[in-house]
């Protein structure tokens, strides 16, 4: 569970602009036993007299799950509103009895951060945390400008590593919802399979063919079946938003 909502933070990040407040909400499940919940928030704010958009990610384990492996993850990030690259992010989880909080700050001008846990350092330049990633994809359009079969690179910081993750574009398909048919891009990020997933690239994710660009879906291929993260609402200012 762990890993998976990990990899869910990885790509489930919205709106590149968020001048109003918009709320997503994801019911995570396997099979037909509903074994975690996450809620993503976002609006402008200013951060060190620097305007920003203020991202906001709590997933948490649900029912049975809770039980045998209870989560309660947050993630932070305030982000610069024209390059979308961190000014900063907060780490705060909570998984079984293991407990972590850090705060990252990041200073693109000469490509380096400082941890609170582990100082400073030099790092990869256009790094970005963990709940930035998805701003790489939708910056000037890339997911409409690759064709099928391409793939590129994103230099990651997570728990206090960097890393280049390397996404791969499958092309479009359809995601079928309560409000019918939405034409979706589909990628596939390449991971470590470690002892969850059953393959490096054993995930998908449907990002709405919108101007939205909003994760509909993200599907895993596990060792022991397969796990889904569905979108169960998505609201803007508190009213339900609908595609076009």
């Amino acid at each position: 569970m762990k890993q998976i909502i990990f990899i869910f933070l990885l790509f489930t990040t919205f709106q590149s602009n968020a001048q109003i407040v918009e709320e997503l909400e994801y019911n995570i499940r396997f099979g037909f036993i509903r074994g975690g919940e996450a809620i993503l928030k976002a609006n402008d704010t200013i951060f060190q007299d620097k305007q920003s958009i203020h991202y906001y990610m709590e997933a948490k384990t649900v029912g049975l799950t809770e039980k045998l492996f209870p989560v309660y993850d947050i993630y932070e990030s305030f982000v610069n509103p024209e390059n979308y690259l961190p000014y900063m992010a907060i780490r705060n989880v909570k998984e079984q009895s293991y407990k972590s909080y850090n705060e990252t700050y990041f200073f693109h001008e000469n490509d380096s951060i400082y941890s609170q846990k582990s100082g400073g350092r030099k790092v990869r330049e256009g790094l970005v945390d963990i709940l930035s990633v998805f701003f790489y994809m939708r910056q000037n359009n890339l997911l409409d400008k690759l064709d099928k079969g391409e793939e590129f690179e994103v230099p990651v910081y997570h728990a206090g590593d960097d890393f280049m993750m390397t996404v791969k574009y499958l092309g479009t398909d359809k995601v079928y919802t309560d409000i019918g048919e939405i034409n979706c891009h589909v990628v596939s990020p390449r991971v470590k399979k470690g002892k969850v997933l059953k393959r490096s690239d054993g995930l998908k994710l449907y990002i709405s063919k919108d101007s939205n660009k909003v994760p509909l879906l993200l599907e895993f291929d596990l060792r022991v079946g397969s796990l889904k993260c569905e979108l169960r609402s998505l609201k803007r200012d508190g009213m339900q938003l609908i595609f076009r």
